[in-house]
C-alpha cells in the first residue's frame, strides 16, 4: 500500500548511493525485532538470566543504553524511529492518537496508522489500517529503491509496529486484528498465513494452564492489591478456552507472530536471492502485559523468559537456511510499574494522576469561567499533547491557553507545561540524549500542525491511568528516562562482541544496517549517525 513520497524532490533511487567502508561481505537478510515495551530497565535486571535467543544477541553489539530519546514515548512514534532514522517530528508519528479537529468525521481523534478521510471511519477499532501519516521512508523502502528485487516483509502483533516499521512499500505486512493476522484490503494470503491462522484459532479455542514459574521469578510472584478486588503480579497466564484477550497478553502471542515470521522467512526463501532482504518483527505481548500486570511482577518475569526461549528457537530456525543473516534487536519505548508496588518498593512519590486533569474536565472549568459555551480544551490525561478549539476567537484562545497554563503549572502532579511557541523556538536537540532538556525532548517529537498547542508533562512515577479497577494498570509515554532507555542489540555470526557504555539512539540504527549493505542514506538527511560495528560503535568514517 503505498502514497506518493516527495522527498528532496528527487525520485528515492537516486537519493542513494554505495556507501564507502561497508561490510565486505553485507548480510544476505537483515532481521529487526522490536520487543513492544523492552525497556533498558528490564534488559538490565533479567540480562543474566536469558539462555537463549537474547543470550545470542548479548555475545554481538550490546547498547545497554539506547534512547528512544523523543518525549512521545509511546508505541507508533517508537517504531517510526527505528527503520527510518528520524524522529518523531520528521516521521510525523507524534503519538498513538492525536486531535485533528479539522477532519469530516464526528471522531476528531486520529489514529496514527489510519485513513481518517474514509467515510464512516473512528480511530478506536472501526478504521482502516493506512501508512499514510509516516512522512519519510524506511530503510526497506530504501533498499527497494535501489534495487527492486529486494523483498521487504513486516510482521507484528500490532499494526502501527508493522506499518512504521514497514514503511510504504512492502512485500508482505501482516498484523494481528484481534481474531487473525491480517494485511491490507485485496492482499492474496499467502499458505504460511493461513496456516498460521489456523494454528492461533485453535490455540485460543484450546484452555491454558497456568505456565510453571521460574526460580528467578519467584521473588516477584505477589499479588497486589489494586482495589475492587482486583490483583496484579502473581498470575501465571492460565487462560479460558475462547479467550482472545487473555492470548494477546501472553507470552504465547510473541511465540505466534515470531512463527508466522519464522514461516515467511522459509517459503519466501529470504535471503537466497541474489540480494539483501529485510524482515521486520515487531513482538508485542510484552507491551500488553506490562499494561494489564505492570513490570515488576511475576507475568513480566515469566513474559521474559519465555520470549528469550522463543527467539531462541527462531534463530535456530534462521542458522537452518544456512543464510547469512543480521539481527537487531531494540524496543519501541521503556515502560513504569504500577505506583502501587512502586510505593512498596520504597518510592513514595509514585501515584495515580486525578481525573481533574483530562483536558475536557480542565476545559469546561475554563470555559465557565471566561463565558465561553462549548469545549476549548481536548485530549487524553497528559503526558503529552492539548489542543485549543478552533471555534473561537483569537482573543478567546488566547485566554484559554494562559487559563490552561496556569491551571496545569498550579497542580502538583505536574512538572511542566510548554507552548508551541516555546517549543518551535527550541533548537533541535544533539548531544547525549541523557543530557537534553524537557523542552528539547518535546521538541524531538513535536510536529507542527498535528502536535497540540500545550505539552503538559506529569512528574516522574505518576501513572496517567487514574483507576486501575476498569482496565489497564500501568503505561508509559513519559519524557522520564524509564520509559526512554531502550536495549539496542546487533549479532551477525562471527562478528566480535563487545559492550557500548554510552548512550546511542534508535535512529541510529537505520544508518548503521546501511552501512552494512554499502548504502548510503543520501536524501533526506537522516537524524542518527552510522554507528561502525567493526570498531566497537564509534561512529562511521
Amino acid at each position: 500500500m503505498a502514497i506518493a513520497l516527495s522527498l528532496a524532490g528527487a525520485p528515492l533511487a537516486a537519493q542513494n548511493a554505495p556507501a564507502r567502508g561497508a561490510a565486505a561481505t553485507p548480510p544476505k537478510l537483515i532481521v529487526v525485532i522490536s520487543v513492544d515495551q523492552f525497556s533498558a530497565d528490564l534488559f538490565g535486571e533479567y540480562r543474566g538470566s536469558f539462555t537463549g535467543g537474547l543470550a545470542r544477541l548479548q555475545k554481538g553489539a550490546v547498547f545497554p543504553s539506547g534512547y528512544q530519546s523523543h518525549a512521545a514515548t509511546e508505541t507508533c512514534p517508537g517504531h517510526s524511529t527505528i527503520l527510518t532514522g528520524f524522529r518523531p517530528e520528521h516521521t510525523g508519528i507524534i503519538a498513538n492518537n492525536w486531535i485533528d479537529l479539522s477532519v469530516a468525521r464526528a471522531d476528531k481523534t486520529v489514529y496514527c496508522a489510519e485513513d481518517e478521510t474514509i467515510p464512516g471511519t473512528t480511530h478506536d477499532g472501526n478504521y482502516t489500517v493506512s501508512d499514510k501519516h509516516l512522512l519519510v521512508p524506511t530503510l526497506g523502502e530504501r533498499m527497494k529503491a535501489a534495487n527492486p528485487r529486494v523483498r521487504v516483509v513486516s510482521v507484528a502483533g500490532k499494526d502501527r509496529a508493522a506499518v512504521m516499521m514497514g514503511g510504504h512499500t512492502v512485500d508482505e505486512l501482516w498484523w494481528w486484528n484481534g481474531k487473525a493476522m491480517v494485511s491490507y484490503a485485496g492482499r492474496a494470503t499467502p499458505p504460511v498465513v493461513a496456516r498460521a491462522n489456523a494454528a492461533i484459532t485453535a490455540r485460543i479455542a484450546a484452555p491454558q494452564a497456568a505456565l510453571d514459574v521460574p526460580e528467578i521469578c519467584k521473588p516477584h510472584d505477589r499479588a497486589i492489591p489494586l482495589g475492587a478486588g482486583k490483583t496484579v503480579g502473581a498470575g501465571h497466564f492460565a487462560r479460558d478456552a475462547g479467550n482472545a484477550s487473555a492470548f494477546r497478553a501472553s507470552p504465547a502471542f510473541d511465540g505466534a507472530v515470531v512463527a508466522l515470521a519464522a514461516g515467511l522467512v522459509q517459503d519466501m526463501k529470504l535471503g537466497q536471492g541474489d540480494t539483501t532482504d529485510i524482515i521486520d518483527v515487531g513482538a508485542s505481548a510484552t507491551d500488553y502485559i506490562g499494561h494489564t500486570y505492570g513490570t515488576e511482577g511475576a507475568e513480566m518475569c515469566i513474559q521474559l523468559q519465555q520470549l528469550d526461549a522463543t527467539l531462541g528457537s527462531f534463530f535456530d530456525v534462521l542458522d537452518r537456511t544456512g543464510v547469512d543473516y543480521e539481527l537487531v534487536l531494540t524496543a519501541d519505548h521503556g515502560g513504569n510499574d504500577i505506583p502501587e508496588r512502586e510505593v512498596d518498593a520504597g518510592l513514595p512519590d509514585a501515584q495515580r494522576a486525578k481525573i481533574a486533569l483530562a483536558p475536557l474536565i480542565v476545559g469546561r472549568e475554563i470555559a465557565a469561567k471566561l463565558g465561553i459555551a462549548k469545549p476549548v480544551l481536548f485530549g487524553d490525561i497528559p503526558n503529552g499533547d492539548v489542543y485549543l478549539a478552533r471555534d473561537i476567537t483569537l482573543a478567546q484562545r488566547r485566554a484559554v491557553q494562559d487559563a490552561a497554563v496556569a491551571y496545569y503549572k498550579a497542580n502538583p502532579q505536574v512538572a511542566e507545561v510548554f507552548t508551541a511557541a516555546q517549543i518551535v523556538a527550541t533548537p533541535a536537540p544533539k548531544g547525549p540524549p541523557e543530557k537534553w532538556s524537557m523542552i528539547q525532548r518535546a521538541r524531538a517529537s513535536y510536529k507542527v500542525g498535528r502536535s497540540g498547542e500545550l505539552i503538559v508533562f506529569l512528574k516522574p512515577r505518576v501513572t496517567p491511568i487514574p483507576d486501575p479497577t476498569k482496565g489497564y494498570v500501568a503505561t508509559h509515554g513519559s519524557p522520564y528516562d524509564y520509559d526512554r532507555r531502550v536495549p539496542i542489540l546487533f549479532w551477525r555470526k562471527g562478528m566480535t562482541g563487545f559492550e557500548h557504555p554510552g548512550s546511542i539512539e534508535t535512529v541510529d540504527i537505520a544508518p548503521t544496517l546501511a552501512r552494512q549493505i554499502g548504502l548510503t542514506l543520501v536524501a533526506p538527511k537522516v537524524d542518527g549517525k552510522c554507528l561502525d560495528l567493526a570498531r566497537a560503535g564509534a561512529p562511521c568514517r
